[in-house]
């Protein structure tokens, strides 16, 4: 537990780290990225210090991807956005080690030219072996 006394999403969920809540529940809450892609990304947070989304517990599981929605639907409903982009990371690229999904409103034309993923192919065969090595541990 002393990683989420140094946690700073810990202490926005306790209420020591001033932050914009947009939604506060019994086990999630979402927030305001202080720099955000657009005006309006959020953060959804489960309360507790749980670092990537395989840490997750599964009670919370349908709760955090139905605030999830809720907050796609409210960039949209609220802010004017003509959608969202939604996406967490877990280690690489993991600025908070708190699990965190980003919802980011997007219009067309936003500027917003996605993410530049190096890109790499399959040797013959090769793909099965990865589908059935990942079939055999979901």
């Amino acid at each position: 537990m002393a990683a989420a006394v140094e946690c700073v999403f810990c202490g926005i969920v306790a209420g020591e780290i001033p932050a914009d809540v947009v939604l506060d529940e019994p086990d999630l809450v979402a927030f305001l990225d202080r720099r955000p892609v657009f005006k309006g990304h959020a953060l959804l947070v489960p309360r507790e210090h749980v670092v990537t989304l395989p840490d997750l517990p599964a009670a919370l599981r349908d709760p955090f991807l139905a605030a999830a929605q809720r907050l796609a639907t409210a960039v949209v409903e609220g802010l004017g956005a003509q959608g969202s982009f939604v996406a967490m990371n877990n280690v690489v690229s993991q600025s908070v080690a708190h699990l965190h999904l980003h919802v980011v409103p997007r219009t067309k034309g936003d500027g917003l030219r996605g993410f530049f993923w190096p890109r790499t192919s399959y040797a013959e065969g090769e793909a099965a072996d990865y589908a059935a090595r990942l079939r055999a541990v979901l």
